[in-house]
């Protein structure tokens, strides 16, 4: 039993790092860094083995591309054969700050 537990994680958590390849192709339209990096996804939670529940916010509610950003989000995971059904919610409760951008993605920035 523990060892099917193991498997199962296992794929789960190589399930998140193909949605997370899957994101990191999405790149903000005035901030060259993909979107995962800036730290626009608070939430990655796969509910089912074909269901995914995403919580991602903007770097501001008056973003010019509030309408398509998170669409992009959600087809880029659905390409994926396994996932079926994407629930993608956008969120502003914590608000998005500088801090929420990967060491990485400030190197880059040079921030």
């Amino acid at each position: 039993m523990a060892y099917f537990n193991v498997s199962n994680r296992k794929k789960m958590n190589e399930l998140k790092e193909k949605i997370v390849s899957e994101i990191k192709k999405i790149y903000d339209p005035e901030i060259p860094v993909n979107i995962y990096d800036l730290g626009l996804i608070y939430k990655i939670e796969i509910i089912e083995k074909n269901k995914v529940n995403i919580e991602m916010t903007l770097t501001s509610p008056n973003c010019p591309v509030a309408e398509s950003l998170p669409k992009s989000v959600k087809n880029n995971i659905l390409k994926l054969d396994c996932i079926d059904d994407v629930d993608l919610k956008l969120v502003w409760d914590p608000p998005w700050t500088k801090d929420k951008i990967s060491e990485a993605a400030k190197l880059e920035l040079n921030l």
